[in-house]
């Protein structure tokens, strides 16, 4: 029996492949591209493009073979409204549709799957339990509920999938939108907050999302669907503030009108000159928070890491990598 992690090379799955080898387990990555992670001098890599289904179907695997798919088109970069569909669908659910078919003709039946919070939409209850009404503001979230609905016809079929809804990964190898945050704190600007700031923001740790994967495997691929995100998130004010005064920053917080921000950057989205994509700049201002009840009570997982110790490393990677590159420069110079 393997481990085959789909999107092996990307972020959480390459946690995942580092800590299920570290356990001694045989593992196998699949991905479009081969980075340089150290656990690949005993771990084996298979290049594939998941929204090729002969592709997919090269990729060995055995009835008993266990399957992670983390590969997917995320909400960075940001794309226009009018590239959105063709950019998220083939590989967020054909690529899903190519993994489950190619697992069917196999005879595997054991595949952890990762949709997202963003299939939820806008806050109907707090906090959001698995059960919180689905209704998707874009392409990205409709893509990844189009997925849960076709995983579930393959468990009527005899598979055991668990879904898992993380809420903004972050930690080492993945800043994302959160580079421009930091670049406002380094140039002591403004940094502007969609509404008051008084409402929580949850992240969750690329690490929990590895360890959460490790849960669902050991908890025997329980047919359900499960919330990730940390415990207690702080209000978007004080996380901020903290940031500012841990990086010596002169910036302030900014609050707007949240009405009146949404409507401009939907009129810039409207004429493809988008800012940040709908699915994020729409619930800003809303309280989000995932109850992550169920997976700490059916697979015994609990996140480890905080929200202001995620968005502080975070910024310090940030800063790592800046004057990384201004040494590189400097020595170039002289």
């Amino acid at each position: 029996m393997k481990h085959i992690i789909i999107g092996g090379d990307g972020f959480v799955g390459s946690h995942l492949a580092a800590d299920l080898a570290a356990m001694g387990e045989a593992v196998l990555v699949a991905d479009i591209v081969k980075g340089n992670h150290a656990h690949y001098a005993t771990v084996p890599f298979h290049k594939i493009d998941v929204t090729d289904q002969d592709s997919v179907d090269g990729i060995p695997l055995d009835k008993d073979d266990l399957v992670y798919n983390l590969s997917a088109k995320m909400l960075s970069p940001i794309v226009t409204r009018a590239e959105r569909h063709d950019f998220f669908w083939p590989v967020n659910y054909h690529g899903t549709q190519n993994i489950l078919s190619w697992m069917e003709k196999r005879g595997a039946n054991k595949l952890v799957h990762f949709t997202t919070d963003m299939i939820y939409g806008h806050s109907v209850t707090v906090p959001q339990d698995e059960n919180h009404p689905a209704r998707p503001l874009g392409e990205y979230g409709e893509s990844k509920l189009a997925t849960e609905t076709l995983a579930q016809t393959y468990r009527d079929k005899g598979f055991q999938i668990p879904i898992f809804r993380p809420r903004l990964i972050i930690g080492p190898g993945r800043l994302g939108i959160l580079v421009k945050l930091f670049k406002l704190i380094d140039m002591n600007l403004p940094v502007p907050m969609i509404g008051s700031g008084r409402n929580p923001y949850q992240f969750i740790s690329v690490f929990d999302c590895a360890s959460a994967c490790v849960a669902a495997w050991q908890a025997g691929f329980p047919n359900s669907a499960y919330n990730l995100g940390s415990d207690d998130p702080p209000p978007v004010k004080k996380l901020l503030g903290d940031l500012i005064k841990h990086a010596g920053s002169k910036s302030i917080l900014l609050p707007t009108p949240a009405a009146l921000v949404k409507l401009t950057l939907n009129a810039l989205d409207a004429v493809n000159l988008p800012i940040m994509d709908p699915e994020q700049y729409m619930i800003a201002d809303e309280i989000c928070i995932l109850d992550t009840s169920r997976a700490k009570r059916e697979l015994g997982w609990t996140p480890m890491h905080r929200d202001e110790d995620m968005l502080l490393a975070a910024y310090t990677e940030y800063r790592r990598g800046l004057d990384a590159h201004q040494q590189s420069q400097r020595s170039l110079a002289a």
